[in-house]
């Protein structure tokens, strides 16, 4: 059971204790606070956790603070999309909006190599509106030989640059907690020119201790990719031991499972659980087009492959779009042979745009039908 207060409840008030009181002394019920500070206001919510049947709704509602009580299920009891649950289906970082009736483009580099290759990419993003985009300092690889990221020394140039060119979110990911604390610092010493979305990538979906050194930190929101090898309940429970934690910011990627189901594309695209993640959790989902891919192939059509799905992905709601361009493929250090071209860049975004807007047709539709 989740009791949301009155927004901007005094922790130190009379009402707040008397209510804290109140709850410490229910038996068999283990109690969580959970604080958002936003710029205008300060949200607190309550978590009731063990034998909450016996809870009466009604009586819960009329304790002091209180002024909604949401009963969840067992099943994502904090990032779950509950009976009567109001909570919202977005969060905003940075300046920028993610949720459930957004739509933002990432693209960028897999894997930073160099710092001209960065300015190129990001001065690219600004000519074409962006203000978005992904770029790997820490890259987790199969064989222990292959390039795995300049780390660290890198951050300063990507965050300089970031900021000169109005970038406000870049798509990160971490393997260990030490990055955290390196790009911590490199923000802070940069300037915080932009921000930076934490990216838990498909090989630590169940890297647990990581989960949840990432959900106790609340400065940066969290992109957490399916896991390839695991059902979408085991990588839906794995964004839980974020939110557990206390960081409630987190976007849900599908990147495709990796089975020869999927051939000749590099994994088996599973963009139709786009709307299958937003029924069951209050999460922005996004989808990332090039791992699940894998090539740069086109159709008879003459449209990419890649193209094709990431439409088949905006059209079926997704809010995030993950994908690789790279100024010069055959020097790229990672995955090269899937990056998109900088004069793709334009093309690309046009196409999401026009399935985006096929998607909000479709949404009307199915309003007009359900009236």
């Amino acid at each position: 059971m989740i009791l949301i207060l009155s927004s901007n409840t005094n922790q130190q008030s009379a009402d707040y204790q008397q209510l804290i009181a109140y709850l410490t002394g229910l038996s068999n019920i283990d109690m969580r606070v959970h604080v958002e500070r936003g710029a205008e206001q300060v949200l607190t919510e309550i978590y009731l956790i063990g034998n909450t049947k016996a809870l009466d709704i009604k009586d819960m509602k009329s304790l002091p603070c209180v002024e909604r009580v949401v009963r969840v299920s067992e099943e994502y009891r904090i990032l779950g999309q509950h009976k009567d649950d109001s909570r919202p289906t977005y969060f905003d970082y940075n300046g920028v909006r993610f949720g459930q009736d957004t739509l933002n483009v990432f693209a960028g580099l897999c894997a930073v190599d160099n710092a001209e290759h960065v300015e190129i990419m990001l001065k690219a993003l600004r000519d074409n509106g962006q203000i978005c985009t992904r770029m790997g300092a820490y890259k987790p690889r199969t064989s222990p030989y292959a390039f795995q990221g300049h780390g660290k020394n890198c951050l300063p140039f990507v965050f300089d640059l970031a900021g000169k060119y109005g970038i406000k979110v870049i798509a990160m990911e971490i393997t260990h907690e030490s990055h955290l604390n390196e790009i911590r610092a490199a923000l802070q010493q940069t300037g915080n020119p932009t921000g930076v979305m934490l990216q838990i990538g498909t090989r630590n979906t169940q890297n647990f201790e990581l989960l949840k050194i990432v959900g106790r930190q609340q400065e940066f929101p969290v992109l957490l990719k399916r896991g390839f090898g695991i059902t979408l309940d085991e990588s839906l429970n794995a964004a839980e031991y974020l939110a557990s934690e206390g960081n409630r910011n987190v976007v849900f990627g599908l990147r495709g499972m990796k089975t020869n189901m999927g051939d000749p594309h590099r994994n088996l695209v599973d963009f139709a659980h786009v709307p299958v993640v937003k029924r069951l959790t209050r999460m922005p989902v996004c989808i990332d087009p090039s791992h699940s891919v894998g090539t740069r192939s086109a159709a008879p059509d003459g449209i990419l492959d890649l193209m094709h799905i990431t439409a088949q992905g905006v059209m079926a709601g997704a809010n995030m779009v993950l994908v690789d361009f790279h100024p010069v493929p055959l020097k790229a250090l990672v995955d090269g042979p899937q990056a998109l071209l900088l004069k793709e860049l334009p093309h690309f975004l046009e196409d999401v745009q026009i399935a985006r807007d096929a998607y909000l047709k479709r949404v009307a539709l199915a309003q007009r039908f359900a009236q």
